[in-house]
């Protein structure tokens, strides 16, 4: 399910490929003679006719029992080909220098481009086998047992949205919405706040390292600077106003606290 007729780089294979699985959608047989009716009669390959062709695939077909490697093996020759192709036009385009497309916006470009290969290049979809899913389920389970505060993801800190929620899962997209001066920011923050407060490694048996309670965090912020971010968490943990240390409002006893 993760190869489609694009990846693969002869036209001819490509339009066998298409509509073979365009045959197979519907319910019926894809061989020789049913894909010969949708391909032109008179192309050739080299001295062959088409129908000659499909059935020299046929008899050099190797067993389907390592389909998916074979599958994958065109796939990632697909992605080599598309990185080559992404790299001659970085180089053609900073030779170029064109006008229109200064190097920022070159970089930016390059980086989509990167990003949608990258996304489209992944082939571990689809279904999953019941013995895995509760293999991971059992993990899950022994996790929440080791950690502290007995839950299966990672604690918020605040014990309320934890008894709800039982702590950040890896799978969670969570969506925190509300208006403006509702306090999203400070929620936000105070929950990164404690998550990496809380961190606690442990070196794994290839000397890799792994969160045993928090995590390590990374902030992204369209509305604030890392200054402005990092003045609203000092302000949240010693309950001095944000406002305060902004105008240099605040007396030795404050400072002092800001500095600990």
């Amino acid at each position: 399910d993760f190869l489609k007729p694009i990846h693969l780089y002869e036209p001819l294979h490509r339009k066998i490929f298409e509509v073979a699985g365009d045959i197979i959608r519907m319910g019926k047989i894809a061989n020789p003679v049913t894909i010969k009716t949708f391909l032109k009669a008179d192309e050739k390959v080299g001295e062959m006719t088409v129908s000659q062709y499909l059935a020299s695939l046929v008899s050099n077909a190797v067993t389907v029992i390592n389909a998916e490697d074979y599958g994958r093996a065109i796939y990632d020759l697909a992605l080599r080909r598309a990185l080559i192709t992404i790299g001659e036009d970085v180089v053609n385009i900073a030779y170029d220098a064109p006008l229109d497309m200064p190097p920022q916006s070159q970089i930016e470009d390059t980086e989509r481009r990167l990003f949608e290969l990258a996304e489209n290049g992944r082939y571990d979809g689809g279904f999953q086998s019941f013995n895995d899913a509760v293999a991971l389920a059992i993990d899950m389970a022994a996790v929440a047992k080791e950690r502290d505060g007995g839950l299966s993801g990672i604690s918020t800190g605040i014990h309320s949205l934890d008894a709800k929620m039982g702590g950040l899962q890896r799978s969670d997209l969570i969506i925190l919405a509300g208006r403006p001066g509702m306090g999203k920011t400070s929620l936000a923050t105070n929950i990164a706040y404690n998550i990496a407060a809380a961190y606690e490694g442990e070196v794994q048996s290839d000397g890799s390292m792994k969160a045993k309670n928090g995590g390590v965090v990374g902030f992204y912020s369209l509305e604030m600077s890392s200054e402005q971010l990092a003045t609203r968490i000092i302000s949240e943990q010693t309950e001095v106003s944000s406002s305060k240390i902004r105008r240099g409002d605040i007396n030795d006893a404050d400072f002092e606290k800001l500095v600990a």
